[in-house]
């Protein structure tokens, strides 16, 4: 492929590139399900032309792959995220650590970062069964309601809150518990800072309590982490939730540890 000569040569790329992330991103929201060259044309707005040409680019290189009923995420997508994963010691270290901690061993576990109002979920470990609205590798979760995104949101300055969630749209409430305002969530984010971990008391899901803590980023460049643990109740107890969350700090402590040392 020719390198551009030219800042114009550059510039016409430039769209070509932002409407083939947002087909990706989009073929990423509904994972396992085929979209139709129509359908996303349709949804993104662009010439279904166009659209056809980027998709069979992105089919050439393995970024997406053709099915009867449309297109799908390909092979080469799972390649360069497993790429991305293993340049950062703490998702390595994840499943170890979860392996080794007789606490964390028999829980739903999970190491999530922050994506703009979103968290995308890194690594999950699977000590217990998965219940409904689970979250998988890979999934985008909305921050404000999620345990683990409200203790990478209380990271961040009540002015960084407010540009982020300006758009009410970005504040998805999944529960009648959801925080569903940004004073109600700066009021939450501030009770997080206090507090230390962070909680999600049904707003993903009415059974289910989440807790977590922060993995702060000690190399400049790098994003910070957190983990967190869900827990069915009411059948859990006030013991067991201590117990989790004492374990979630030694987790968080070992996975920060090999940065510090680095």
């Amino acid at each position: 492929m020719a390198v551009p000569d030219t800042e114009a040569d550059k510039a016409a790329l430039a769209p070509a590139v932002v409407k083939a992330v947002k087909i990706l991103d989009l073929l990423a929201e509904t994972p396992g399900r085929a979209r139709a060259l129509s359908d996303i044309a349709r949804e993104l707005g662009i010439a279904k032309s166009s659209t056809s040409n980027l998709c069979a680019s992105l089919e050439e290189g393995g970024l997406v792959r053709r099915t009867e009923s449309g297109f799908l995420l390909g092979r080469r997508a799972v390649e360069l995220g497993s790429a991305y994963l293993a340049g950062f010691d703490q998702i390595r270290e994840f499943y170890r650590i979860c392996e080794e901690s007789e606490v964390l061993r028999s829980q739903l576990v999970q190491i999530a970062m922050l994506d703009g109002a979103r968290v995308l979920y890194l690594a999950v470990y699977e000590g217990r069964e998965r219940f409904p609205l689970s979250a998988s590798v890979g999934d985008r979760y909305p921050a404000s309601a999620t345990a683990v995104g409200t203790a990478l949101l209380a990271e961040l300055d009540p002015q960084r809150i407010e540009a982020l969630f300006r758009e009410p749209s970005h504040l998805v409430t999944l529960t009648n518990r959801s925080t569903a305002d940004l004073e109600s969530l700066q009021a939450k984010l501030e009770e997080t800072r206090t507090r230390g971990y962070a909680i999600d008391d049904g707003e993903v899901h009415l059974s289910v309590l989440g807790l977590a803590v922060l993995i702060p980023s000690s190399r400049v460049g790098e994003p910070s982490f957190s983990i967190g643990a869900s827990l069915v109740h009411p059948g859990d107890t006030q013991e067991q939730r201590d117990d989790v969350l004492d374990a979630l700090r030694v987790a968080a402590d070992e996975l920060t540890r090999p940065l510090l040392v680095a």
